[in-house]
């Protein structure tokens, strides 16, 4: 019986080299994979999922009026989809993901971030929390060794920013993985030298 599953984590948790892994193994034993991405993110190219360690591979792009249920009809020989960047399909893509693994028993495995910089839910992530059948979290850690949880953005002078648009693509230049207590402390630090 196929699940859905989320292997969610912070910046830098490695996800992205993780779902290529992945890929890679069920490719290695002879199988098909159906390696999808969400349109929003291009920072790398707009059909390429690549991670920090420098693993790389072409991926389908959807886009977010597309049906992910009707695109599969053309990929029905998978074996298995593995997609990244998951956080930013909409709920509706992740329902259809959901249907695809309920109806017609393919294996569907989602990589993500979870929150966003104000650690707030994702549409996608809320979803694949709501429905997925297995919820694994990927860990990395913060600079002072606790787990890192938070996505923290930068501006471009390191200060962390806490108000803007949920959606900004970016690397290690503009997002810090950080523990609650280290970003909540490196807020109020911010907040008492504007005073």
């Amino acid at each position: 019986m196929s699940k859905l599953y989320f292997k969610y984590g912070a910046m830098g948790s490695s996800k992205s080299a993780q779902a290529l892994i992945t890929q890679f193994n069920y490719e290695e034993l002879g199988m098909k994979v159906w390696l999808i991405k969400p349109s929003i993110d291009d920072r790398d190219g707009a059909d390429i999922i690549k991670s920090r360690i420098g693993l790389s591979r072409k991926a389908m792009i959807i886009k977010p009026d597309d049906s992910i249920y009707e695109m599969y009809k053309d990929h029905k020989d998978c074996d298995v989809i593995i997609s990244d960047e998951s956080q930013f399909f909409t709920p509706k893509q992740i329902d259809e993901l959901r249907a695809i693994v309920d109806d017609l028993d393919v294996p569907v495995i989602c990589y993500g971030l979870r929150t966003d910089f104000r650690t707030k839910f994702f549409p996608g992530s809320m979803r694949l929390m709501e429905l997925a059948d297995s919820l694994t979290e990927i860990k990395t850690v913060c600079s002072c060794g606790s787990k890192a949880m938070v996505n923290a953005r930068l501006d471009p002078n390191g200060r962390i920013i806490t108000e803007g648009s949920q959606v900004f693509l970016g690397g290690n230049d503009s997002y810090k993985a950080m523990c609650h207590k280290c970003w909540i402390k490196k807020i109020k630090e911010q907040q008492k030298g504007e005073q």
